[in-house]
């Protein structure tokens, strides 16, 4: 894929943050940004980096009525002999592709995924953080934009890539944060639009997130939506927990994102010497496990914030405690392992961390 440059001129370029782990997430936004278009007739095309600017669309742009969007979340880390480390980028290639059949969406060849995010990576090298806990975010999404309404796939598309340079995600840091979870609310149901990385899955998430942090809470632990019983995910997470000895975690089942940090956090289980499970877990059982000692530790995994340890959740207007509030062993372990694989401290054998040359 040739993909053309539209330069800036050096002495327009944005000044750097002093400390990139003050910044908030995503509100920040880099020099250039990639784009490509998709017809019918040409299939995916004219592939550009250039300046970060507005998109320029039509009011009737399929978008903005019938919600054909898909997104990645991605970051892009800077070891500390200088090189650009990605994490599985080639996970969120195939997960993005897979969001896009969902939504009725045509696929990106994953190379040339890969190659539209090295390039932009390469040109915005520069701000990419040397601080570990901070990064650059990087979110790729496609979006419907032929200008016509009338309830079917558009004929045409724009996928682009920006980056963000961004601190923690919780303002907890790696600290333990606290969850309620929505006994009314529902976040999708069986056949629904789940495990799909989409933007309607999380505009419908807003008014139960608004009101868990109305009441002192940083996330909505969803259950399912045909009994209100079986664990799903947190807002911005996958779940798991510690649960007799073994880590577990709610099976897959079209409903749940299929998180790269999950499998990651699966797939180092053995090694790192717990035994895992993925299967149906009721809110009773946890609720049951924190209460009898057998439950010891909760944590979210997820790109944004890697690990986050759970230290409260509440649940039909009471409140129960995890671990005294304190970072468990099992969420150290994996976050210590992630991020030194991350950040290119620990050496890789499993294959999973990218470097762009």
């Amino acid at each position: 894929m040739k993909i053309n440059l539209e330069l800036i001129a050096p002495e327009k370029l944005k000044p750097l943050f002093n400390d990139p782990l003050k910044l908030p997430f995503g509100r920040h936004f880099t020099d250039y940004m990639f784009t490509m278009e998709y017809s019918l007739e040409q299939g995916w095309h004219h592939p550009c980096i250039k300046p970060y600017q507005p998109l320029l669309l039509q009011p009737s742009a399929n978008v903005f009525h019938y919600s054909q969007e898909v997104f990645e979340g991605q970051k892009a880390y800077q070891s500390a002999r200088g090189d650009i480390l990605m994490f599985r980028p080639q996970e969120n290639a195939r997960r993005l592709n897979r969001s896009l059949r969902r939504l009725c969406m045509p696929e990106i060849d994953e190379n040339d995924f890969m190659q539209a995010e090295a390039e932009l990576l390469k040109l915005e090298k520069r701000w990419i953080p040397t601080q570990k806990g901070a990064s650059l975010y990087v979110r790729p999404a496609v979006i419907g934009t032929e200008p016509a309404l009338g309830i079917k796939s558009s004929s045409e598309y724009l996928f682009f890539i920006i980056l963000s340079p961004v601190g923690p995600y919780f303002k907890e840091g790696f600290n333990p944060v606290s969850l309620w979870v929505s006994d009314t609310y529902s976040r999708v149901g069986n056949g629904g639009t789940g495990e799909a990385k989409t933007g309607g899955n999380y505009a419908g998430s807003l008014l139960a997130t608004r009101e868990a942090t109305q009441k002192g809470y940083s996330q909505v632990l969803w259950l399912d939506a045909a009994e209100h019983r079986f664990i799903e995910e947190v807002g911005a997470m996958n779940i798991f927990f510690i649960l007799d000895g073994k880590l577990v975690t709610p099976s897959l089942d079209g409903t749940i994102l299929r998180g790269i940090t999950r499998k990651s956090v699966l797939e180092l289980a053995s090694e790192l010497g717990i035994a895992s499970q993925e299967r149906k877990i009721t809110i009773e059982e946890i609720i049951d496990g924190i209460q009898s000692g057998k439950l010891s530790e909760i944590f979210g995994a997820g790109t944004a914030a890697v690990i986050s340890p759970v230290g409260k959740i509440g649940f039909k207007g009471k409140d129960y405690f995890i671990n005294d509030q304190r970072t468990g062993p099992w969420a150290q372990k994996f976050f210590d392992t992630l991020i030194g694989l991350q950040y290119g401290e620990i050496p890789d054998k499993y294959g999973w961390v990218f470097q762009i040359k």
